[in-house]
């Protein structure tokens, strides 16, 4: 499981003269076995929050430690490794490659970490606890946008990730897939002890999160556990 610091988490583009502050000094912690959401409209920092975390983009000031390594000190082959071997992600479209089965598609990120014996059977049990178990051999092609998600979260789990990121993991399927998606995950979550971030823009998906976190022009707007604010709504 991962416990994540983020320490004035900052994030600047240079688009010509003028400086967009896509986050502008972000702290939050994030505990080990939590399940959080993170909303906001279009252009608040979500995405780049989530690019932070899964070590995709470097901070313009500020740092993310993770587990107690400070991400910042980590030359790029070192982070390559670390999101190989910690971070799993799920990704809105899928990214399911076209030409392999359900699981190939699973045992791609062993291809990147270091040798796991034990891999391709814990991809084939992946499948299984997704109920894909019968599935296996199909193409992309032939799954629905549900199955195929589920080959995605499958996938995202098979390197024993301490953290996982979700990029609308939900947002190709209708509402009643998302919800079983969202169970899925969800169980994923207990079953496996892995610290879900997952980024969405639909309030019934960010409800049933152990916290909510908002933001809004780059800047943290609220971060409230849902038991808290149930009771205060109580």
């Amino acid at each position: 499981m991962a416990a994540i610091e983020m320490v004035n988490l900052t994030k600047h583009y240079k688009q010509g003269k003028n400086v967009i502050k896509a986050l502008d000094g972000v702290n939050l912690k994030i505990e080990s076995g939590e399940f959080v959401a993170v909303v906001g409209r279009s252009g608040s920092g979500k995405t780049t929050l989530l690019d932070l975390l899964g070590l995709l983009l470097r901070p313009t000031a500020g740092t993310v430690v993770i587990d107690g390594v400070d991400t910042s000190k980590l030359k790029d082959g070192d982070r390559a490794t670390m999101r190989g071997e910690s971070i799993g992600f799920i990704f809105q479209e899928f990214n399911l490659l076209p030409t392999l089965n359900a699981l190939e598609n699973v045992m791609l990120p062993l291809r990147y970490a270091k040798k796991d014996p034990q891999g391709p059977a814990r991809a084939r049990r992946l499948l299984d606890e997704v109920d894909l178990g019968d599935r296996v051999t199909h193409k992309p092609t032939e799954l629905s946008g549900g199955q195929s998600q589920r080959v995605a979260i499958a996938r995202s789990l098979v390197n024993n990730p301490a953290l996982v990121l979700g990029d609308e993991p939900t947002g190709e399927v209708d509402s009643e897939t998302s919800d079983q998606l969202l169970d899925l995950m969800r169980r994923m979550n207990r079953e496996h002890g892995v610290t879900f971030v997952i980024v969405t823009h639909d309030m019934d998906i960010a409800q049933r999160a152990d916290r909510i976190i908002r933001l809004k022009d780059g800047k943290v707007a609220s971060d409230e556990p849902i038991a808290a604010r149930e009771l205060a709504l109580s």
